[in-house]
């Protein structure tokens, strides 16, 4: 075999200029010539990953008539030796590809494969090919198969007999070698060569100017000849610092990916289409532009990110000679365009406008040596620079015959996909139809087709009202804005009124007085036991000024006195101001100075050294004959549900702590709501576990009181080991647990290693306090059975909980439990009402990431003694209006939580993280802005950043990193500097 090396001149010149090798050269049994840019690229990416079907490039039409298949056969082998790049394969010489032109004579080597399908099962009309399971999967295993760049034909036909008159034709090309033009231009000329073919007529196709390979070794030239410098210019500059689009995809991305896709089609109205082109024309843009505004105006809400970047293709055929060839033409451009919340839409398409016109004057640059220049971090299985692509196609291909046959385009389900999403739209004298293509590993179906629904709402808002900022535009379908709130929030009971909790815990004494209420260590307390010792103290308090409203602060050890304490400070009217001993001392200082409270409540031994004076202050072992000589029984006080119950400072470790002022009306509902969702029965015996100072007391401590059931307080001893905890449990015979994550995974981890079981009479696990380890679910589903699973989540702000989300019930349900998606927090509690919203504070579509508000009976009264930091966080609802619209009554004010959440398709939120640098660690709130400021005190510390680690599943861990001025001392220790 022979090898020619060829270098045309370039074919800009006429053609009659361009010289034709066929009348200088003997034919060799092969050329060897250049590659272009772009098969350059995917050489490379075949080396890397082999036989690839991302890059295949099918076609399918179906065949209605009589068919000559030996005719088809040879009109395809005369393609093949009229177009060189059909008889080229790829391969390297001097450690770069080139391509190898084969003889004409190789054309004689295509053979169709023939399949015969007329007997197998399939529907009954002769265009049912997406339900024909047979042919599917026969189309689906001819696109995948891979190709051998170096020795195959990337030319591949498959013909499938479905009827005596009806075939389905596959064509399958590597993209190498062709590209969405090349398959126009093979049809049309299959449609000119088969009927002449079949009636041993003349072929009439004119002759080509040049070949693929020419317009290859000009594009060479163009680039070592540096003419295409301003336009790498002009990219380098366009696309600095490009910021990555991170879609909200259902699933987390795989390692490696599958690249599997799929695709769905929708025609929109010709009223919509209509509206569209009359505004383009209006405001002087193509309908390309238009519609691609609305597309990263999508993508600009789903997202939040204001740097949107879109792929799209670009023919670059725009020299005469190049338009009737078959070859890997077209180039892509990156998009780029800057969004902002008050931005109209009729400026976003000025914009716009004058991007895509400055990408069309620079679209000769190929795309690769934009990748090359701009070096982006690179990975095997995505594309560069953007994963979200835009098309629109004005030419579709016409109806065709080819003699008695008449052809009719198919439309194919990807099998493979190059990008997180492509969206394209065909158009048509009377209607736009859109194709979603997506990557099956991060999106379903049901999503797509929610995003398909907001475009179109948004395409309607845009031609409607263009001057609208795109933070105003409407997204949401009525139908999908009613479900998320509207039917979501349907959480409405109408509780039975009884006042306050101590009215309900006064009632469960008269039903139960002799029932065991309280067990600690050896000591244990009846109801009326522990109902006439507290009367006793708020007797004795209302003797110290107690009454509706005044905080009473108590700083005790868990024992009965410190349950005692509690319900005597609300039987006496005032509210309650948990002060855990184990605190550092300027915290608690700084939490009595805060709350100016009138009466502490404490133990000798904690009172040696009291950190702040207070007017009165009653020491429980000093004071324990005064307060006996007080009434046993029950008080009457002017409190009202509108009263203060307590305040609860912010858990976070650091910074200042906020006291959450939370009104007897939001703990009642809590402790009502609470009881239902968790069933909570007489029979039950609850660990009471969490600091007194954590809202999580309230969990245990107010269900259990109004229901009969038995507290059991935790002892140190109990946190020794996993081992001495649960038997403790054990022992005594706990049935409800109500844990923070953390400590939950630890025992999951615990349990899992050593086989170990739980405690027989333990029937429910409420978790909660941060986000749950994937992991831990699932390991949870081989050590839990029988036990209920319940995972809470509620700030402060919000009385405890606001919302669970049962995960037994998902194990029960033989729903799919993934070691990796994040786990749901759940719906809202019995009149609670939860709202996911953007920036502008506008609902988001299911499955959109948004910051979490909570409104409804569970809402606290705001922060004491913070009137601007209550305004900031406790907000009138945003979206009252417009649940007045739909004829809803919703409360006048929202919590802002600052987490950011999605709903599922279920309905179900699920927490994706903090919309600040706020962090939780074992139950913790702790801002790490704050660590950082603390640090950088330090005379020797020049700056810091704080980071939380989770380096193993479910171990979170505070991580500084320091820049210092000088070498630390050896006395010096940063860890008790910000302790202090």
């Amino acid at each position: 075999m022979t090898s020619t090396v060829y270098s045309p001149n370039s074919f800009l010149s006429s053609a009659s200029e361009c010289p034709s090798r066929h009348s200088t050269i003997t034919e060799p049994d092969v050329f060897v010539l250049p590659v272009s840019s772009a098969q350059q690229r995917l050489w490379f990416l075949d080396q890397l990953d082999p036989g690839n079907p991302a890059y295949n490039l099918p076609v399918a039409v179906r065949l209605i008539g009589p068919l000559n298949v030996t005719a088809l056969e040879k009109s395809f082998q005369g393609l093949i030796q009229r177009h060189e790049i059909l008889r080229s394969t790829l391969t390297l010489q001097n450690q770069q590809p080139v391509q190898v032109v084969h003889d004409k004579r190789a054309s004689s080597a295509f053979h169709l494969t023939v399949l015969d399908l007329r007997g197998e099962p399939r529907g009954d009309t002769p265009k049912d090919t997406d339900t024909d399971p047979r042919l599917q999967a026969v189309l689906s295993k001819a696109i995948r198969q891979p190709f051998d760049l170096s020795s195959d034909h990337l030319l591949r036909g498959t013909l499938i007999q479905r009827h005596d008159n009806e075939h389905i034709l596959l064509l399958v090309m590597h993209h190498i070698i062709a590209d969405d033009w090349s398959m126009g231009v093979l049809v049309q000329e299959l449609a000119t060569l088969y009927p002449a073919l079949a009636a041993n007529q003349p072929i009439t196709l004119p002759d080509l100017p040049i070949q693929y390979a020419d317009f290859a070794v000009w594009q060479q030239q163009q680039l070592q000849s540096g003419q295409l410098q301003p336009q790498l210019d002009y990219w380098t500059q366009q696309l600095a610092d490009l910021t990555p689009l991170q879609l909200p995809s259902a699933r987390a991305r795989p390692n490696p990916p599958s690249r599997q896709g799929a695709k769905q089609t929708w025609t929109l109205s010709p009223q919509l289409t209509t509206a569209l082109r009359h505004l383009s024309q209006k405001t002087d843009v193509t309908l390309f532009m238009l519609l691609l505004g609305a597309f990263k105006t999508l993508l600009y809400r789903y997202t939040g990110c204001p740097d949107v970047v879109v792929g799209s293709p670009i023919a670059n055929r725009n020299q005469p000679e190049i338009q009737t060839l078959i070859g890997f033409f077209v180039n892509t451009l990156v998009l780029r365009s800057h969004l902002q919340p008050d931005l109209t839409f009729l400026n976003l398409l000025s914009q716009i406008r004058e991007t895509t016109l400055e990408a069309y004057e620079h679209q000769d640059l190929p795309f690769e040596k934009l990748v090359e220049a701009l070096h982006p971090d690179r990975s095997l299985h995505q594309p560069p620079l953007f994963q979200v692509w835009f098309a629109l196609h004005n030419a579709p291909l016409p109806d065709l015959n080819m003699g008695p046959l008449t052809l009719e385009p198919l439309s194919l389900q990807p099998d493979t996909v190059q990008f997180d999403l492509s969206l394209e739209v065909m158009e048509s004298p009377e209607t736009l139809t859109v194709a979603i293509e997506y990557d099956l590993d991060l999106f379903d179906a049901p999503t797509i087709g929610r995003w398909f629904e907001h475009w179109q709402t948004l395409l309607t808002g845009i031609v409607a009202h263009p001057e609208q900022p795109l933070s105003e535009l409407p997204l949401l379908p009525a139908t999908e804005q009613h479900q998320v709130l509207v039917e979501w929030n349907k959480t409405q009971r109408n509780y039975a009124q009884v006042g306050c909790f101590h009215h309900l815990f006064e009632q469960q004494v008269k039903k139960s007085p002799r029932a065991i209420a309280l067990v600690f260590e050896d000591q244990q307390l009846t109801y009326q036991d522990l109902n006439q010792q507290a009367n006793q103290l708020a007797h004795y308090l209302q003797t110290l000024g107690v009454e509706s409203g005044t905080l009473v602060g108590f700083c005790l050890e868990r024992s009965p006195a410190m349950l005692i304490s509690l319900l005597a400070i609300l039987k006496a009217g005032g509210a309650y101001v948990p002060l855990d001993p184990s605190y550092p001392v300027e915290r608690l200082r700084f939490m009595l100075q805060d709350s100016q409270i009138e009466v502490l409540v404490t133990q000798q031994h904690l009172a040696v050294e009291p950190p702040i004076s207070t007017p009165n202050v009653i020491i429980l072992e000093r004071d324990q004959a005064i307060i006996a000589q007080h009434s046993p029984d029950n008080l009457k006080t002017e409190v009202t549900p509108d009263h203060l119950a307590y305040v609860i400072y912010t858990s976070g470790s650091t910074g200042q702590p906020k006291g959450v002022m939370i009104e007897h009306r939001a703990l009642m509902n809590f402790t009502l709501a609470a009881t239902e969702v968790y069933e909570i029965e007489a029979s039950d015996r609850i660990l009471q576990f969490a600091s007194i100072s954590f809202d999580t007391a309230a969990e245990e401590i107010f269900p259990a009181l109004t229901q009969g059931s038995t507290l059991v307080l935790r002892t140190e001893a109990m946190l020794h080991s996993f081992s001495e905890f649960l038997a403790a449990c054990q022992v005594a015979e706990i049935t409800v647990l109500d844990l923070p994550t953390a400590f939950w995974q630890q025992m999951v981890i615990e349990l899992t290693a050593k086989r170990a079981s739980l405690p027989m009479a333990l029937r429910l696990i409420i978790i909660g306090g941060e986000a749950v380890s994937p992991q831990a679910v699932a390991d949870w589903q081989q050590i839990g059975a029988g036990v209920r699973l319940v995972n809470s989540y509620g700030p402060t702000e919000t009385t405890v909980v606001a919302m669970v989300h049962d995960l037994s019930r998902d194990l029960s349900h033989d729903l799919q439990v993934s070691s990796t998606a994040p786990v749901a927090i759940g719906r809202p509690l019995p009149n609670v009402q939860s709202y996911v919203l953007d920036a502008a504070q506008k609902p988001v579509p299911i499955g959109i990431p948004g910051e979490l508000y909570i409104g409804g009976k569970g809402l606290a009264r705001g922060y004491l003694n913070r009137p601007n930091l209550s305004a900031e966080r406790f907000i009138r609802n945003p979206v009252i209006e417009v649940l007045s619209d739909l004829q809803v009554a919703e409360g006048d004010y929202l919590y802002r939580t600052g987490d950011r959440v999605r709903y599922r398709a279920d309905g179900n939120l699920e927490f994706l993280g903090r919309l600040d640098d706020q962090v939780k660690i074992r139950g913790y709130r702790v801002e790490l802005g704050e660590i950082e400021a603390v640090l950088q005190q330090h005379p020797t510390v020049q700056n810091a950043v704080v980071m939380l680690r989770e380096d193993s599943p479910g171990q979170k861990r505070l991580a500084a990193y320091i820049v210092l001025h000088q070498a630390l001392k050896p006395a010096d220790s940063l860890e008790a500097f910000v302790e202090k």
